[in-house]
């Protein structure tokens, strides 16, 4: 499932070369404790990652903020292709259940680069117009730069 180049008018993308290998960043992108490290910018955490890394497999994240805020996130995955792309969304849970509002279409791509450096693309394809702004307005340039920032220093240290 290619959903690359399918929404550009409703897509947020943040785009990092990472002076690390992809399998690095594939393993902290799966492996829960890793995910708990990097995945929140800073104040904020991930308290809770359950991940069943398949098509169709949950993708559970509890997000903490400093000031008490509990934020549930549950999905699946729609594609794995081990190193290369993670592709998931909010529209469904586990059992393919419909979500009540779906928001987003998550794609992470995976570049090899030479000198075993790796260009990290991370998209945000919405619904709609008004999905995307409300994310832009949530800060997500900010928010995912920052979580990009964290998991290069993470993989600088594995």
């Amino acid at each position: 499932m290619d959903m690359t180049n399918k929404t550009p008018g409703h897509e947020l993308v943040l785009v990092r070369e990472f002076d690390a290998p992809r399998e690095k960043i594939y393993k902290a992108w799966t492996t829960p404790e890793l995910m708990k490290v990097w995945f929140c910018p800073e104040p904020w955490k991930v308290t809770q990652a359950d991940l069943d890394l398949r098509a169709g497999g949950r993708c559970n994240t509890v997000m903490e903020g400093p000031n008490g805020e509990v934020i549930p996130n549950e999905g699946v995955y729609l594609e794995l292709v081990e190193n290369e792309k993670l592709v998931f969304t909010d529209a469904f849970t586990e059992g393919w259940v419909p979500t009540g509002k779906p928001f987003m279409v998550g794609v992470v791509l995976l570049e090899e680069l030479p000198g075993g450096r790796t260009r990290y693309t991370a998209k945000a394809l919405h619904w709609t117009e008004a999905d995307k702004k409300t994310h832009e307005e949530m800060g997500f340039h900010e928010g995912w730069g920052k979580a990009a920032d964290q998991l290069a220093a993470l993989v600088a240290r594995m």
